[in-house]
């Protein structure tokens, strides 16, 4: 029993691992977006259709400019370049690539938005700037532990759970909330080829 342990260790190691991440500063800097409206925080649940209980959470930034942490999301865009779970250059259309390839059959996205003051926004961005590669199953963990660092969201309570993370956080006041649903394949593989297609 003892040998399968030492042979199973490494593996449980290699799956708790992060994956780190850094694009080039070139990319980076080409890549910047500033969206038009209000500084704002928006956590991004995905919700499992069957089970209604959260399945990821990740957090869209509008500060001076706008990101996505998408801690250990399997989500990518070649114009959206990555640093340890940061995507950069959030422009519309790459936000509604995120959306599709999240939103279908089993699962459908709920955005929770909060109008913040700018000093809130930058500070949520320095936050997820100097957070670091999330390993798996740890998103709700990160997710919460940004959140409840900003002014304003104390009361977020730090959680391994989605669902429970949304739930908190539509308690705050002035939030907006818009739910995304699609029938696409649950296989979301064939979205994220087209969607880094060239000619896309």
């Amino acid at each position: 029993m003892r040998r399968l342990w030492i042979l199973i260790f490494p593996v449980l190691l290699a799956a708790c691992t992060a994956e780190p991440v850094w694009a080039p500063d070139d990319a980076v800097s080409r890549a910047a977006y500033r969206a038009d409206g209000p500084p704002s925080i928006t956590l991004v649940t995905m919700i499992n259709n069957r089970s209604k209980e959260g399945a990821h959470s990740a957090i869209l930034i509008n500060a001076s400019q706008r990101v996505i942490f998408d801690p250990a999301g399997s989500w990518w865009h070649r114009n959206a370049p990555e640093r340890n779970d940061l995507h950069y250059g959030m422009r519309p259309i790459l936000l509604d690539f995120y959306i599709d390839y999240h939103a279908r059959e089993t699962y459908h996205v709920v955005m929770q938005r909060k109008v913040v003051s700018p000093e809130v926004a930058e500070r949520a961005l320095q936050l997820a700037q100097g957070y670091g590669a999330v390993s798996k199953a740890r998103c709700g963990s990160a997710t919460s532990a940004i959140l409840r660092q900003l002014p304003g969201f104390e009361g977020i309570r730090q959680s391994w759970y989605p669902g429970r993370i949304m739930r908190n956080f539509e308690e705050l006041p002035g939030v907006e909330t818009t739910r995304y649903f699609d029938d696409d394949s649950d296989d979301n593989g064939g979205v994220l080829r087209v969607q880094n297609d060239p000619a896309q």
